[in-house]
């Protein structure tokens, strides 16, 4: 379909909480396609439709996009959420949203995600490392959280990212 603009920090969409999605929504396989558009586009391995203008509660996640990682592949959730988490661990962390920065932010390991896939079923997904990261971080965007409100002290944990 389309690779839509990246809402970028300050927006205030960034802040709100999206809502449940419904399968009945005729317009959710189009914003599952753009939403896969622009992930395909950016150098991202995650997005969430916040992020693209959309208050829905929608994610894709694709960590095989980045060097040796393994995972379940592209993933697609509706309504996520996070049933369990492990492993506690610092972690320096980005966002497609506010692309100058990066933040040491406090994840979890290994995470268990549930949600719905685009036909419907429930999926379970028992997730570790960078995919168990980018599972949290998105399910963030949906409740209107950004890695920055979880950074502990921005004069000593906030960093800006290199130019490339």
């Amino acid at each position: 379909m389309a690779v839509r603009p990246i809402r970028l920090y300050p927006d205030p969409i960034l802040k709100e909480r999206a809502k449940p999605v419904s399968l009945d929504d005729p317009t959710l396989p189009g914003l599952i396609q753009d939403m896969l558009d622009t992930l395909e586009a950016s150098p991202g391995v995650a997005l969430a439709a916040p992020q693209i203008g959309r208050l829905l509660q929608v994610i894709v996640v694709d960590v095989t996009r980045k060097n040796g990682e393994t995972s379940h592949g592209l993933v697609v959730l509706l309504n996520p959420r996070i049933v369990d988490q492990d492993d506690r661990r610092l972690i320096r962390e980005g966002c497609l949203s506010v692309p100058d920065y990066t933040g040491n932010v406090l994840r979890y390991g290994k995470t268990v995600v549930e949600g719905l896939t685009p036909e419907g079923r429930t999926r379970t997904l028992i997730t570790s490392d960078l995919e168990a990261l980018a599972f949290q971080h998105e399910v963030d965007h949906l409740n209107g959280t950004l890695f920055l409100d979880r950074i502990q002290s921005l004069s000593t944990d906030l960093f800006r990212r290199k130019q490339r």
